[in-house]
């Protein structure tokens, strides 16, 4: 399983689309600081995550979310 997940700094005003097949352990790295991008804006929740069987429809997923209308949509409807 590959997860495309979602997370919301605590503070609410950012967001961060990823990819991973451990869910657990990607929110932790997330946390303590050992994502460059997101370390700044720590800490952060789980927001919400999509599973997908096949990583070529996750990785295509995700590149949607990080677009202008994919952004729309997460925003609406996850």
């Amino acid at each position: 399983m590959t997860f495309v997940y979602i997370l919301q700094s605590q503070c609410g005003r950012h967001f961060y689309v990823g990819l991973t097949s451990d869910i657990g352990a990607r929110l932790t790295a997330h946390n303590e600081g050992r994502v460059r991008h997101t370390s700044k804006f720590r800490p952060w929740v789980l927001r919400s995550y999509i599973a997908f069987s096949d990583r070529s429809r996750a990785a295509a997923f995700e590149s949607y979310l990080k677009s202008g209308s994919g952004r729309a949509f997460a925003t609406k409807r996850l």
